[in-house]
C-alpha cells in the first residue's frame, strides 16, 4: 500500500510540537530525549528534557559530572539505570569522539546503554540518515495497516526492519518525515486499545480495515505488571531514599520504606547489582560516585 505520501502529509499537519523535532535540536538532545522516552510518557519527559538539557547541554558536561547527580536528576522518571547509561554514554562520548555524539549506527551502538532502535533513532532524526527505525507504534501500524493484523508481532529486526524499509522515500529528508509520522501515527491515531480509524490518513487502504478490522487471534504481547505492590515500587521508593540524601542512608532508615523486608532486600540487591546503589548494611547506602 502507498504509505509514504499520506504519512507524510499529515504528519506535517499533525504532528505534535515536541522539543526534538525543532530546528536545531542538538545531537545529544536526541539521544538524551530518546533514553528518556523509553516507557515513558511524553509528557512525563518533557520538562525533565528541559532541565537535563539546561544542566548538561553537552556529553562533556554531563561526563564531567558523578554518576550520582545523573541518578538524583533522573528524579520519578522510572527505570534509573537509563540514567547510569546516559552518563557512561556521555563519558564514552567525550572520551572517543571529543565530545560529539557520532552519527553512524555503528558508532552509536558502541556506546554503553544504546541498542538498535535508539543509534537508528539518533542517526535518522538528529543526523537525517535514511534507515529504518521501529518502536511499538510503528509496529503495530505496519501489522494493520500492511499486515491486516488487529495486534502486532513480537519486536523482530529480521522482520521489522525490512518492512518499514520498504516503505521509506529514497529521499533523506522525506524518509525521516515518514518515519517520524508512522510513530506519530501509532501514538495519537492507531492507537492499542481505541484506534480512531476515521481519522487516520491510510483508512481507505488499510489493510485490517478492509478486512473488516478481524479481532486479534494469536497470542497476546506480554504486557507491564501491575506496579502497585511490584519490587518495581520498592525500587523507587529505596531510590527516593537515597536521591533526598547527601550522606550514606543507614539500614534501618532503609527499613522505614517498605514493610515485608523479604521484599525490600530483594529490591535493594537489585540495585546493587545494577550498580544503581553502593555500600552495606553497616557502612550505609549511597548513590554511585
Amino acid at each position: 500500500m502507498p504509505l509514504a505520501s499520506p504519512v507524510a502529509a499529515w504528519f506535517r499537519e499533525n504532528g505534535r510540537d515536541l522539543p526534538w523535532r525543532r530546528p536545531g535540536f542538538t545531537a545529544w538532545g536526541t539521544l538524551v530525549s530518546e533514553v528518556m522516552l523509553q516507557q515513558t510518557p511524553v509528557v512525563r519527559v518533557v520538562p525533565r528534557l528541559q532541565q537535563w538539557l539546561e544542566r548538561w547541554p553537552t556529553p562533556a558536561d554531563l561526563a564531567a559530572s558523578p554518576a550520582s547527580d545523573a541518578v538524583r536528576a533522573w528524579d520519578r522518571l522510572g527505570y534509573p539505570r537509563r540514567a547510569l547509561a546516559l552518563h557512561a554514554a556521555a563519558v564514552a562520548i567525550t572520551e572517543r569522539h571529543g565530545g560529539v555524539v557520532p552519527e553512524e549506527v555503528p558508532d552509536l551502538l558502541a556506546l554503553p546503554g544504546v541498542g538498535d532502535y535508539t543509534a537508528r533513532a539518533v542517526a535518522v532524526f538528529a543526523y537525517g540518515h535514511r534507515h529504518p527505525v521501529v518502536d511499538t507504534n510503528v509496529r503495530r501500524v505496519l501489522a494493520r495497516a500492511v499486515e491486516g493484523l488487529a495486534e502486532p508481532w513480537a519486536p523482530s529486526a529480521r522482520r521489522d526492519l525490512p518492512l518499514m524499509e520498504a516503505h521509506l522515500p529514497l529521499d533523506r529528508e522525506e524518509a525521516r518525515v515518514v518515519s517520524a509520522g508512522v510513530m506519530e501515527l501509532g501514538a495519537l491515531v492507531c492507537t492499542a486499545r481505541s484506534p480512531r480509524c476515521d481519522e487516520c490518513p491510510l483508512i481507505a487502504e488499510c489493510a485490517w480495515v478492509l478486512a473488516g478490522r478481524p479481532a486479534h487471534v494469536g497470542p497476546r504481547l506480554r504486557t507491564q505488571a501491575k506496579f502497585e505492590g511490584s519490587d518495581r515500587q520498592v525500587r523507587g521508593l529505596v531510590m527516593a531514599e537515597l536521591r533526598a540524601s547527601d550522606v550514606p542512608v543507614t539500614a534501618t532508615e532503609i527499613a522505614t520504606v517498605w514493610p515485608d523486608a523479604a521484599q525490600r532486600d530483594r529490591a535493594l540487591a537489585g540495585l546493587l547489582r545494577d550498580g544503581l546503589v553502593t555500600g552495606s548494611a553497616d557502612e550505609g547506602w549511597e548513590l554511585p560516585s
